[in-house]
C-alpha cells in the first residue's frame, strides 16, 4: 500500500505537497486545515502510526451547460476549493467515512448492492464507487477516512463528483494498484452517482475534478473522452474568476435536473437516436411541427440551447487560445442567455417567490454594467452564478454582492493545476 507519512514526524513533507496545489495567499490557512484533518483522524478513529492524505478539487463550469449527457462539448477547470481526506485501513472488512459536520458512513463491503433508503446521501457515492472497484476485481479492503470540504454543497461547484473522484482516488491508490486513469475514476463517479445516488448526471463534473486543470473535453464517445488541456490565466487578461452563491441549495431539485434529459430523451426518440448529438440539426429543426406534437415546446427549446452551447463551447476555447478575450467574453454571455431562454434552468417551475439566481443574474448584470460577463452555473435551478469580472471593479462587485446576498457569497477563484491526486 506504500504508507510513507507519519502524521507526528512528517508534517513538512505534507506542508511541501499542500503548497504545489493552492495560491500562495491560501497557504497559512491550508496547513492549519490539514492539521485540523490529521487532527479529526486520530480523534474520530484513534491514534495512528501512518495514514495517507488525499485531495479532489471541485469543478466550475466555464462553457457548456448540460451539454455533457447530450455527449456534447464543455469547457470546465478544477479549482482551489477542494474535498481532502486522511486515510488508515483499518483490518476490517467495513468502510468508515467521517466527513467533517455529518453523520459517520458505515458500509459494509460484503453487501454492495444499490440500496433505496440510501438514495441521494453519501452513503450511495461510498457504496457504488466500492462496488465498481469490486466488479473490477479490486481486492478491496476496509479503511477509516476523515474528510473536510471546502466545497460547499449545493453550490454548483460539484461536491458530490469531488467526493467520488476522492473514494475513487483512495481505492485506486491503496487497493487497485493505481490501475485507472482519471478519465475511469471519473466514470466510476459517475456510475456511483447515476445508479446509487439517483441523479441521472453527465460526465463533465467527475471528469474536470479527475482530469485537473482548465480542459475542453467532447463527449462524442462517453466511453473515451477526448480532454484537451487549454493554458489559460484570466488574471493576465484584467479578470477574476468568481462564483456566486445565490443563497438556494440545489440539493432537493433531482427532478427539475431529470427533466432536462427526459425531456431532451423524447426529441431523441423521434429520431431512433439516444442523445442529441446524434441527432443532426438539420433534421431537428425540419421535424419542428412535429416534435412540438410529440414532445413539448420547453423540450424543443432545450434541444435548441444544446445546439446552441456547443458551438458557443468550440467558440470559446478557439477565442482563448488566440488569447481574444472579449470574443470569449461575448460568448460566455450568449450562453448564459441561451441557459436562462432555451434551456429554462434559471427558476424551478412554478416558482415565483424564490428565484434566488434569477436575482443574483440581475445584480451581476447590473454591477458589471455591460463590462466581462456573467452566467447561470452548473446544473442550475439554485445553487450559483457565475462571473468574470474585471480587476478594477472587483472590491466594489464583491462588497455589493455580499451586502444583498450574504457574507461570503463572492468566491474568487484559481484553476487548480491538479485534480484528484494523493498528497503523501
Amino acid at each position: 500500500m506504500g504508507y510513507f507519512f507519519s502524521p507526528e514526524t512528517d508534517f513538512p513533507k505534507l506542508e511541501q505537497a499542500v503548497a504545489g496545489l493552492y495560491p500562495a495567499r491560501q497557504l497559512d490557512a491550508q496547513r492549519s486545515r490539514y492539521k485540523g484533518l490529521l487532527e479529526g483522524l486520530t480523534k474520530t478513529f484513534g491514534p495512528c502510526t501512518h495514514a495517507a492524505v488525499f485531495s479532489a478539487p471541485g469543478r466550475t463550469e466555464i462553457g457548456g451547460n448540460h451539454t455533457d449527457h447530450q455527449h456534447g462539448l464543455v469547457l470546465a477547470g478544477s479549482t482551489d476549493l477542494d474535498v481532502i481526506a486522511a486515510v488508515v485501513p483499518n483490518g476490517e472488512n467495513v468502510i468508515r467515512v467521517q466527513s467533517e459536520g455529518f453523520p459517520l458512513d458505515v458500509i459494509e463491503l460484503d453487501s454492495l448492492e444499490p440500496r433505496e433508503e440510501e438514495r441521494n446521501t453519501a452513503a450511495a457515492l461510498i457504496r457504488g464507487v466500492a462496488a465498481w472497484f469490486q466488479s473490477q476485481g479490486c481486492r478491496l479492503e476496509g479503511f477509516n477516512a476523515y474528510t473536510t470540504s471546502s466545497v460547499f454543497k449545493g453550490s454548483g461547484l460539484s461536491s458530490s463528483a469531488a467526493f467520488e473522484v476522492l473514494l475513487g482516488n483512495i481505492i485506486n491508490d491503496l487497493f487497485f494498484e493505481g490501475q485507472c486513469s482519471p478519465v475511469r475514476i471519473a466514470q466510476t463517479g459517475q456510475y456511483a452517482e447515476n445508479v446509487y445516488f439517483g441523479k441521472p448526471s453527465g460526465l463533465l463534473d467527475q471528469m474536470a475534478s479527475s482530469v485537473g486543470g482548465m480542459v475542453t473535453i467532447d463527449f462524442k464517445d462517453n466511453a473515451s473522452p477526448i480532454v484537451e488541456r487549454l493554458d489559460f490565466d484570466f488574471a493576465s487578461a484584467g479578470h477574476a474568476l468568481c462564483i456566486i452563491d445565490s443563497g438556494a441549495d440545489h440539493a432537493d431539485l433531482t427532478d427539475e435536473y431529470a427533466a432536462v434529459t427526459r425531456e431532451l430523451k423524447d426529441i431523441c426518440v423521434h429520431f431512433g437516436k439516444n442523445v442529441l448529438r446524434e441527432v443532426p440539426e438539420t433534421d431537428f429543426f425540419a421535424a419542428l411541427p412535429e416534435l412540438r406534437r410529440k414532445a413539448s415546446d420547453r423540450a424543443v427549446l432545450r434541444a435548441i440551447h444544446i445546439y446552441n452551447d456547443n458551438r458557443h463551447v468550440e467558440g470559446q476555447v478557439a477565442a482563448l487560445r488566440k488569447g481574444d478575450f472579449q470574443s470569449f467574453l461575448r460568448l460566455v454571455r450568449q450562453s448564459g442567455l441561451s441557459s436562462w431562454r432555451f434551456l429554462q434552468n434559471v427558476v424551478p417551475a412554478g416558482y415565483t417567490h424564490h428565484q434566488e439566481v434569477a436575482v443574483a443574474l440581475a445584480l451581476c448584470e447590473r454591477l458589471l454594467d455591460g463590462q466581462g460577463a456573467c452566467r447561470v452555473h452548473g446544473g442550475g435551478f439554485a445553487g450559483t452564478v457565475q462571473a468574470f469580472v474585471p480587476l478594477d471593479m472587483l472590491p466594489d462587485f464583491q462588497t455589493e454582492i455580499e451586502r444583498v446576498l450574504g457574507a461570503r457569497s463572492c468566491h474568487v477563484l484559481t484553476v487548480r493545476p491538479v485534480g484528484g491526486v494523493r498528497l503523501c
